[in-house]
This record gives C-alpha cells, structure tokens and sequence, in this order.
C-alpha cells in the first residue's frame, strides 16, 4: 500500500447500475504475472484491506447494519467475501470477487414479482418508494465520495441516462455527446438558444413531417407503433433525420422514427385514412397468415375479402 499526500495509492473505477455501486481495479493481472498465484492472493487481500474493509467502515458510519453473509452456512468457501447488510426496509448484499465488488440494494416490502424477493426483481429502483430511493441513492453516493477521496486515482464512470423522461435534452445529450464533449461540458452539433440543435444543423437532412410541415424541437406530432397504434406526443432530436417521440411520463414511453412517420390528427380523420395502403396490406398479410396457420379459416377469409377490396379499389383509383 503506498501513501500519497494522506491518500492511497490506488486506481479504480466506480459505476452506478440501478440501486447498486460497483467497483473495478485492473492491477490483479499485473500482481499474477509479477508472482504468479501468490502474487494474485497478496492483490486481493491488499484489495480486501483497503477497499472492502472500508466500504463496511462507511455502511456503518451511515446507519446500516452489516452482518455475515446469510448464507454463509450454504457457501462456505466464499462466505468471507460478502456481507448481509440492512437499513430500514432496504436490504444490501456486499461482494468481493477477485478485481470486483459490488453493494447491490434491494427491498422486500412492495411491487415484489420475484417469488425469491426483490433481490432477484429487474429494474429494483423503480420498485422501490420515494423515500427508500434517496436513501439508496444516498448511500451509494457517499461511498463513492469517500472512496473518490481516500485513494489517488479512483474515477466515477457516471450512468448512462435510460429514458428522455423526465429530461429529454440531457437524454439526447448523454446519447451523441462523445467522452471528448463531456469531458470538456461542450456538445455536438451547433445548439440554439433552447439547447437543441439549430436550424442550420438541421437543415443537413430531412425534417418535413407526412403533411410537409417542418417539425422543431417540441412540436406535438402523431405516428403509430409496430403494432397500428396511436401515440401522441412532442418531438425532438432530428439528427439523420431521425426524431425522438416522447408520448407519456414513464421511463419507455417514447420512440424513435424518421421525420416523414409523423404527422398531424385532425378532427373527423379516420384511422384507415391514416395508415399508408402498403403497410394495411402488410398488416393483414402477417394476420391472414396467423389465421391459417391456427386453422381459423372464418377470421382467414374475411381477412382475405379485405385484401381483395382494398387491391380492387386500388386499382380503380389508378385508373381514375
């Protein structure tokens, strides 16, 4: 272990993942090839000392109870390097795994799906209330100060942001912005005063909707799913000529399409007027087929009297 200034001479780098911290260090190669497997054994127990040891230190100071493993009697050969910890309605396990360790929290008391408990549910953080989320985020934040400040060379990989909601400029910021922009709190593309690409940026592709009106940043537009629904909602983004659809609050309610799928509803509009005639046909196409293929040969041939219909007054109209 060598001293810096008061500070550890140690290189790592933190990451947040859901309502977790984790934490890797690449020195244990060098330690193996330096001496081989007592060389690796020395890295991970100077690793343990310095950085596992600390992190219970912290959870402690932080109001957290740490325990020995609960399943410590089950797996003995691994026990020691983990830890049982609880605050309140969150739980944690703390594990070491040669150059890893990870504090991964949890809750038990709502919105479990997982019949083995929340620990094994996706998306923890959402499951968890308001209150037990600050402390989540609380606790894995003050570990990573702490961390950042003890040893030289510790850095924190900041999270990819998931969802434009409930910011959907940082959304597309944390998206195009390379390592580069970020480091130096600069963006690409040329900005206008609201922060989004300008103008001119956009006048490199596309940008005019189904109806031919030009779309900015913000505007409400309509499109429609993979599945022929409606959704309504503001655009943004238009780099390639791509536009982003944010149409409701959740965190995958939004969508991404070129800027000639998005178009205005207007009152007294059906929905068949809207659906260009090659994807109706291709919609009833795939549904004729999954009709056959299940043997529901009513559903079949009024699929394909609709078809039929729609190719006869097709043809009428290029006649027209």
């Amino acid at each position: 272990m060598t001293m810096t200034k008061g500070r550890i001479k140690r290189s790592g780098s933190i990451h947040f993942h859901d309502a977790s911290l984790s934490i890797w260090e690449d020195g244990i190669a060098e330690a193996r090839n330096a001496g081989g497997y007592q060389g690796e054994k020395s890295w991970k127990r100077q690793f343990k000392r310095d950085v596992f040891a600390r992190i219970v230190q912290q959870l402690n100071r932080l109001g957290w109870t740490v325990a020995a493993w609960v399943e410590a009697d089950k797996y003995k050969a691994i026990a020691l390097d983990r830890r049982t910890c609880t605050k309140g309605d969150l739980q944690a396990e703390l594990s070491l795994n040669g150059r890893h360790i990870e504090f991964q929290m949890w809750q038990d008391v709502q919105n479990v799906e997982n019949p083995n408990g929340g620990k094994y549910d996706f998306d923890k953080a959402e499951r968890m209330t308001y209150l037990q989320r600050l402390e989540m985020d609380r606790t894995r934040s003050r570990i990573r100060d702490y961390l950042c400040n003890v040893f030289t060379d510790y850095t924190f990989d900041p999270p990819k942001i998931k969802s434009p909601n409930p910011d959907p400029l940082a959304y597309f910021n944390d998206r195009w912005d390379g390592e580069y922009e970020k480091r130096r709190g600069t963006h690409r593309f040329n900005r206008g005063a609201d922060g989004w690409p300008s103008d001119n940026e956009l006048a490199s592709w596309s940008r005019r909707d189904a109806d031919g009106a030009l779309l900015s940043h913000g505007d409400v537009r309509w499109t429609r799913d993979r599945k022929g629904r409606l959704l309504r909602g503001r655009v943004y983004g238009g780099i390639n000529g791509m536009w982003m659809l944010v149409y409701g609050p959740g965190q995958r309610d939004h969508t991404h399409d070129n800027a000639n799928r998005f178009f205005t509803y207007r009152p007294g509009e059906t929905a068949r007027k809207l659906i260009a005639p090659y994807e109706r046909r291709k919609r009833l196409e795939v549904e004729l087929s999954k009709a056959i293929n299940a043997m529901h040969f009513e559903r079949a041939a009024v699929l394909r009297d609709i078809m039929a219909r729609d190719q006869a007054a097709g043809e009428q109209a290029c006649a027209s």
